[in-house]
């Protein structure tokens, strides 16, 4: 049987994954202090948390996908373990904008662009990988 060990899609699927957890229960959390069982009810800041959480669950599994697709055809393991590590300081970022209030745009900023560097860094890595 071939071995299929990813331990770099392994290592950012459960940091990944704590950041979506946590991410997770702030949205409970404020649910249940605030008696809010569906939607946002008007509040602001539940509007922000929720649209921080479905920004995880929107961007976190494409990603995943592709570093287990590299790793698995061989790619460059350098290279996918600091996209990895881009992607997911991109991501915590981002999720400290959407989970505590009053922190500076600017978490928010840099968390999008880290992501969306490493994804695109991410596609291309595949891309040769898979055509070499």
């Amino acid at each position: 049987m071939a071995d299929f060990t990813l331990p770099v899609t392994s290592l950012a699927a459960v940091a990944t994954g704590v950041i979506y957890l946590i991410l997770t229960w702030r949205v409970i959390r404020m649910r249940r202090a605030d008696g809010i069982v569906l939607g946002d009810n008007g509040d602001r800041i539940m509007e922000k948390r929720i649209r921080g959480h479905a920004n995880a669950a929107e961007q976190m599994p494409m990603a995943l996908i592709v570093m287990a697709l590299t790793e698995l055809q061989g790619g460059n393991g350098m290279a996918l373990a600091i996209l990895a590590a881009l992607f997911t300081l991109g991501r915590a970022l981002h999720a400290i904008y959407f989970t505590r209030h009053g922190t500076h745009w600017r978490f928010r900023v840099w968390g999008m662009s880290a992501t969306l560097i490493a994804q695109a860094g991410l596609l291309v890595l595949l891309t040769v990988t898979a055509l070499t």
